[in-house]
């Protein structure tokens, strides 16, 4: 097997049991997660009645790149995602970079959410947080041991709980969608082109309650028919995570009372209240549970990074060993569960939270670049095709990323 060549698909040494539905309930458990819990009301502060439009220009820019992910798995459909990709495109060290960037977003994620759940959890029973730490991760690494079947039928059950909670409250909230406001105020152009400007604001900000799609790339060793299943998954995961986030913006910019929405440190559980006339406390509750999921599905996920990583050589072939009768990369496995205990354990991870988006844009940006450069080398003629539209998504995710850079250096005002 040569640098320039992907690992033939017969090689996977890993258990090859998703089918396209596991695949999209996988997408959806790591992508419609806890953030949309708390998310909606700061958009709907920041873009006012043009939050619908928000999301879904959000939703668009995340699909720039969703295209240029399912067109590389298509044709490299192996664990390791975005640190193949730029492996084959800009060579091992710029792969290293990214596949080190997306493992160490999903172990310090992980890590906050454990921080973040234990702390809710500590506050309803009273024990010590680092209990609940240690027993939540060590219960969802023994999962993801276990087996990827039984890792996604774990997830998918959280996330039928979660996107069926969403379309309940999409279902109560349906008759105010009657009482909308004009579809230039919706649009955000009722104010000409200056009332864009919040619109965009608050685009970029909720285009990271999209990102999560990327992990499918790595189930690609698992799944059944990759080459067309996983891009197939990534197209059905972001385009059923549009409609769900644009109705519940819908709803919400109709509500009677927004501004206790925009207020609340739970607009979730507001917005049902508002539409359900029930209690909003089991949303919070079912918020907690999300982040359960998101723990899960980032082991996974960083477990398959490191593992591709090995496999292509980056990284020692020790990450790579697979046991025998799980067939799951158990060593990636356990190393990932480690890091994410001592990060819980041991240090303060805001700061390190605060970076992850910022490394996720840079890894998207540079797996667009791969794409151009892919399309310039290879022989698929698909990426040839679409090798310019690496170019145009490293300029819209760059752009993205110098905005977030201006923002936090306080340049933007």
């Amino acid at each position: 097997m040569t640098q320039s060549e992907p690992k033939p698909l017969d090689e996977t040494r890993l258990n090859r049991t998703l089918t396209l539905p596991w695949l999209v309930f996988y997408g959806l458990g790591v992508t419609v997660g806890a953030g949309i819990f708390a998310l909606i009301g700061e958009i709907v502060g920041l873009a006012g009645t043009a939050a619908p439009a928000a999301f879904l220009v959000a939703g668009i820019i995340a699909g720039v790149t969703g295209i240029s992910y399912s067109l590389l798995v298509r044709v490299y459909p192996v664990a390791g995602g975005e640190a193949i990709f730029v492996t084959r495109g800009l060579g091992p060290l710029a792969g290293s970079l990214a596949g080190f960037g997306v493992a160490v977003t999903g172990i310090v994620s992980s890590a906050t959410i454990a921080l973040a759940f234990s702390g809710y959890a500590s506050s309803l029973i009273g024990l010590p947080q680092w209990v609940f730490v240690s027993t939540i991760v060590v219960l969802l690494t023994a999962i993801a041991w276990w087996g990827v079947r039984e890792s996604v039928i774990f997830a998918t059950i959280i996330t039928i709980l979660e996107v069926g909670t969403l379309l309940v409250i999409a279902a109560f909230g349906f008759p105010l969608l009657a009482d909308l406001p004009p579809l230039p105020e919706l649009s955000g152009f009722s104010g000409g082109l200056a009332s864009l400007a919040p619109v965009l604001s608050a685009a970029v900000i909720a285009f990271f309650a999209f990102v999560g799609f990327e992990d499918i790339v790595n189930m690609a060793e698992e799944t059944i028919d990759a080459s067309a299943t996983a891009p197939a998954a990534i197209i059905w995961t972001l385009s059923l995570t549009v409609i769900i986030y644009v109705a519940l913006a819908l709803i919400a910019v109709a509500l009677p009372d927004r501004a206790a929405l925009v207020a609340s440190d739970a607009p979730m559980a507001v917005l049902f209240n508002q539409v359900t006339g029930f209690n909003g406390d089991p949303i919070s509750v079912l918020a907690a549970i999300a982040m359960v999921n998101g723990i899960l599905v980032q082991i996974v996920m960083s477990a398959r990074i490191l593992y591709g990583m090995a496999g292509e050589g980056l990284i020692p072939a020790w990450f790579g060993e697979v046991d025998q009768r799980r067939r799951t990369p158990a060593r990636a496995t356990f190393v990932v569960a480690a890091i994410i205990l001592v990060l819980a354990l041991t240090f303060p991870l805001i700061h390190l939270a605060e970076m992850t988006s910022l490394v996720v844009l840079a890894v998207f940006t540079v797996v667009n670049v791969a794409l151009f450069r892919l399309g310039a080398q290879h022989a698929d003629e698909k990426l040839g095709r679409w090798r310019y539209w690496g170019v145009f998504g490293a300029l819209l995710t760059g752009a993205i990323l110098l905005f977030q850079l201006a923002s936090r250096a306080g340049l933007l005002g």
